[in-house]
């Protein structure tokens, strides 16, 4: 009887822990966009998030500084952190761009497009075989399609509204600053570039971890690189003085965006990957759509359009068939491949470090 019990519990709460944090880094983002209406600038927005983040794991290069079980942190180690500051810097300005063009909704629908990108440059790095005669490959290339597919669909088909807000919420901002009047299309843009770069980032973010497993420390020195570099994309930008103050929206969503997206999500995803793996975590990705139309709906006054949704299915079969395959994979191959190469040499298609 104890023995089902800790099963059900072990099974409930990474399930609750997972809709719990991707509800809450979408509350994140609706915030920041309600605050980039109310005139916050989104690449000050980034340099105080990560400013915030940086001083929240302060203490964790001391700590690994004096842990013997790590190797040096050496020039070569420090150069790769420093390219994944620029390809986190430039993804994390690329998506506040986007979802501040947008909406919420576009962002979250999007981000589905990780595991086929990532599967993409897998390929590119020799990181990922494709045998056509195999169900797995096949089931990859189809879903890797069609989350392109439907990301051409989101963003260049938003189409009627579907669902409309009739009422003034309580709890929604004013109507005049909805997101009726955004370029859908340039933040589409946008956020497909922040997309195309995070595949990137997760596997230069995975040769660090084999080189240097310090967990905190690595997303500390990411962290600072990611503030200079947003630091000189603002100043080269943002010409009045007065876009680096902030408003209370705009101070919460800073804070908020530093402690819980940067920080919390990342400690959550690790967790629930070592306990349940990272197709466990992979299989929430779809679920950011509903959450973000439903707290857009309730809190921007946004609609449910026709574009968003058809995008939206169509990648989410993309998703999961791309994810159907790689496990698809796993089971099937692995003994000789296991004798051509070991294990460390591969990186999966999605890698157990997120530092995103």
């Amino acid at each position: 009887m104890a023995r089902t019990g800790c099963d059900w519990y072990m099974e409930v709460l990474p399930f609750i822990a997972m809709v719990a944090i991707e509800s809450i880094c979408v509350g994140v983002h609706t915030l920041f966009k309600a605050a980039t209406l109310r005139g916050l600038s989104q690449h000050v927005f980034v340099v105080y998030a990560y400013a915030v983040s940086a001083l929240v794991l302060l203490p964790a290069p001391f700590m690994s500084y004096r842990s013997s079980a790590l190797p040096p942190l050496s020039l070569a180690i420090l150069a790769k952190i420093g390219l994944l500051g620029l390809i986190g810097g430039l993804s994390q300005i690329m998506g506040y761009a986007g979802i501040s063009f947008s909406s919420p909704t576009l962002g979250s629908a999007l981000s589905n497009l990780t595991p086929a990108l990532t599967f993409i440059l897998a390929i590119l790095f020799r990181m990922e075989k494709v045998s056509l005669k195999r169900s797995s490959s096949q089931a990859k290339i189809i879903g890797t399609v069609l989350s392109i597919s439907g990301a051409f669909v989101v963003t260049l088909y938003k189409g009627p509204p579907i669902i409309t807000p009739a009422l003034k919420w309580p709890l929604s901002f004013d109507p005049l600053l909805s997101t009726s009047s955004s370029n859908w299309v340039l933040g589409g843009i946008f956020l497909t570039a922040e997309y195309t770069l995070v595949p990137l980032y997760f596997i230069v973010m995975a040769q660090i971890m084999e080189a240097y497993p310090a967990a905190l420390t690595v997303p500390f020195f990411h962290n600072i690189c990611v503030c200079f570099i947003a630091a000189i994309v603002a100043l080269a930008a943002e010409h009045d003085a007065n876009a680096w103050r902030v408003s209370n929206i705009g101070l919460a969503s800073i804070i908020c965006s530093g402690l819980f997206e940067h920080r919390l999500r990342n400690c959550v995803h690790t967790w629930a990957i070592r306990l349940k793996g990272p197709f466990y975590v992979a299989m929430f990705k779809p679920a950011l759509v509903v959450i973000a139309v439903i707290m857009g709906f309730f809190f921007l006054g946004d609609a449910l359009h026709l574009g968003s949704l058809i995008g939206a299915i169509i990648m989410s079969i993309g998703f999961y068939t791309v994810l159907w395959g790689k496990a698809k994979e796993t089971s099937e191959e692995p003994r000789e491949s296991a004798a051509q190469s070991p294990p460390s040499q591969k990186v999966p298609l999605l890698p157990k470090h997120q530092g995103h």
